[in-house]
C-alpha cells in the first residue's frame, strides 16, 4: 500500500542507520495494510506517522565511579513511545549492545505487546549501554543511583513505569528504586519487579516463561494437540528459558537444549532443570558445566546450531535476531511445527518468511511473551490499591491473559483473511485498540 509504503521510507530517512528500529517497524507496518484500507481516515490524521514517532525520546550520561575509584561514563536512554491507552509501561536494558535504534524497536513492539494484554498501558523502553556482568555489588549500585538520578524525572507511577529486561534484575531493580524514594520522597508504584518485601509481586519472575507456555498450549489446544511428549528446544538460561522450561516440562514436554552466550548443551533424554537452576542462578556459573555434571549430556560452544536439534517445538528466548533464514530452513526441514517467541525480535523478517510458508505455527514475541509486562501491569494494580495477591491468583490471571491473547490474535488474522498467520493477528489486534485511542484523543 502506498501509505505504508511512503511512511517506511521517511521512517528510514529520519532514522538512518537504526537496523533494528527498521526491521521491526517494516514488520509492523506492512502487516497494517488491511487496516489502513478499511481506515482511511487513519492516513487522514497521519497516524502511521504519529505511531512510528516517539512521543519523547530522552537520552543522557550516566557518569559512575569503580571499586578503584577510576570515573565512567555509559549512556543512558528512555524512550517514551506511545501513551494513548495508558501510563508508558516496558523494561529496562542494560547491556554493552545497546542503542537508540534497539531501544526505539523494544518500545515500538511494547506498544502492540501491552495492548495485546488488554491492560491500560502504553509503550515504552530505557536502558543503558552499561555491562552489569563481572562489576561488584557496590559498583552496580553506584552506576543504578546515578542512572536514576537523571531518570526520575521523567517517570512516575501514573506517568512511565519501567521494569527489568536484560541485565536488570531483582539487584538493579532495587537499587534503582532505593534511589527514586531517595530522591522523590515516595514510595510509589514507579517500578515493576521490584521484591516482594517492598511490593512486588508473586510469579512475576516466573511469568514470561509461563506466559510463552500457556499461548503455546492454547494454539496446541486449538488444533486438537498438548505439549505431553513434545520434544523441545528453548534458546537461553535466563528467567523466560528456566521457567519456560519448568513449566513445559510440567505440563509433559521433553526440553532437550538450552544456551547461554557460551554455547549449548543437549540432553536427550531432557533437561534437568534443578541442575541448570543451581548453575545459572545460585552459582552464576556458565551452561557448559551442566554437561560436566549430567551423565549423556553434550555442550557445543557454537550457539546458532541449537536450531540443527530436531524438535517438535522451538523458543528462542535469548535476544533479537538469533534464528536467521538459514536455521529456519533447518528447523523446518527436521520437522518442527510450532515456533514460539519467548525472546523480543528473536527471528529474522526472512526466518519469519520461513516459518508460515512452510505452515508452522509462529507465535510472534508481541504476543507469546507478553505474560511478563502483563504480570507487570498486575503488580501496579497492586500497588495502586495497596493490595498483595496469592501466586495462585496472579498465575491465574496470567494465564487468562495469555489466553484470551491467542483467542484475539486468531479472531484478527481470520477476519483480515489471513487465517493461522499470527504475526498478522498480533500486529492487528494490538494496533486497533491504540489506533482507536489516538484517533479519539485528537491530533497529540
Amino acid at each position: 500500500m502506498k501509505y505504508v509504503e511512503k511512511v517506511l521510507k521517511n521512517l528510514k530517512k529520519q532514522n538512518p542507520r537504526e537496523a533494528e528500529f527498521h526491521q521491526a517497524a517494516t514488520e509492523i507496518l506492512t502487516s497494517l495494510s488491511p487496516v489502513i484500507e478499511k481506515h482511511p481516515e487513519y492516513e487522514a490524521a497521519a497516524l502511521l506517522e504519529r505511531f512510528v514517532e516517539p512521543e519523547r525520546v530522552v537520552m543522557f550520561r550516566v557518569p559512575w565511579v569503580d571499586d578503584k575509584g577510576k570515573v565512567h561514563v555509559n549512556k543512558g536512554y528512555r524512550v517514551q513511545f506511545n501513551s494513548a491507552i495508558g501510563p508508558y509501561k516496558g523494561g529496562l536494558r542494560f547491556h554493552p549492545s545497546v542503542n537508540l535504534s534497539i531501544i526505539k524497536f523494544l518500545g515500538l513492539e511494547q506498544i502492540l505487546k501491552n495492548s495485546l494484554t488488554g491492560l491500560p498501558i502504553g509503550g515504552g523502553k530505557g536502558g543503558s549501554d552499561f555491562d552489569p556482568k563481572g562489576k561488584s555489588d557496590r559498583e552496580i549500585m553506584a552506576f543504578c543511583q546515578s542512572f536514576m538520578t537523571e531518570l526520575y524525572r521523567h517517570i512516575g507511577a501514573d506517568t512511565d513505569v519501567p521494569a527489568g529486561d536484560i541485565g536488570v534484575g531483582a539487584r538493579e531493580i532495587g537499587y534503582l528504586f532505593g534511589q527514586y524514594k531517595r530522591i522523590r520522597n515516595e514510595h510509589v508504584g514507579v517500578l515493576t519487579g521490584r521484591g516482594i518485601s517492598y511490593g512486588g509481586s508473586l510469579a512475576r519472575k516466573e511469568a514470561t516463561g509461563y506466559g510463552l507456555i500457556y499461548i503455546t498450549e492454547q494454539a496446541l489446544k486449538a488444533r486438537g494437540d498438548s505439549l505431553k511428549n513434545k520434544t523441545v528446544i528453548i534458546s537461553g538460561s535466563g528467567n523466560v528459558a528456566i521457567y519456560a522450561c519448568e513449566k513445559a516440562q510440567s505440563l509433559g514436554a521433553k526440553v532437550v537444549a538450552m544456551y547461554d552466550s557460551k554455547g549449548y548443551v543437549y540432553d536427550p533424554d531432557g533437561i534437568k532443570l534443578d541442575i541448570v537452576k543451581q548453575i545459572k542462578e545460585v552459582e552464576g556459573a556458565r551452561i557448559k558445566e551442566y554437561a560436566a555434571r549430567v551423565s549423556g549430556a553434550e555442550f557445543n560452544p557454537d550457539c546458532r546450531k541449537i536450531w540443527t536439534i530436531p524438535c517438535d517445538i522451538a523458543m528462542p528466548c535469548a535476544t533479537q535476531n538469533e534464528i536467521d533464514e538459514q536455521s529456519a530452513e533447518i528447523l523446518v526441514k527436521n520437522g518442527v511445527k510450532y515456533v514460539a517467541e519467548g525472546a523480543n525480535m528473536p527471528s529474522t523478517l526472512e526466518a519469519i518468511n520461513v516459518f508460515i510458508s512452510n505452515g508452522v505455527v509462529f507465535l510472534p514475541a508481541k504476543a507469546a511473551n507478553a505474560g511478563g509486562v502483563a504480570t507487570s501491569a498486575l503488580e501496579m494494580a497492586q500497588s495502586s490499591g495497596r493490595m498483595f495477591w496469592s501466586f495462585e491468583e496472579v498465575d491465574a490471571k496470567l494465564k487468562t491473559i495469555m489466553t484470551d491473547i491467542y483467542n484475539n490474535i486468531d479472531k484478527a488474522a481470520k477476519e483480515y483473511g489471513f487465517e493461522g498467520n499470527y504475526v498478522m493477528g498480533a500486529n492487528i489486534a494490538g494496533f486497533i485498540k491504540v489506533a482507536e485511542a489516538m484517533m479519539a484523543q485528537g491530533i497529540v
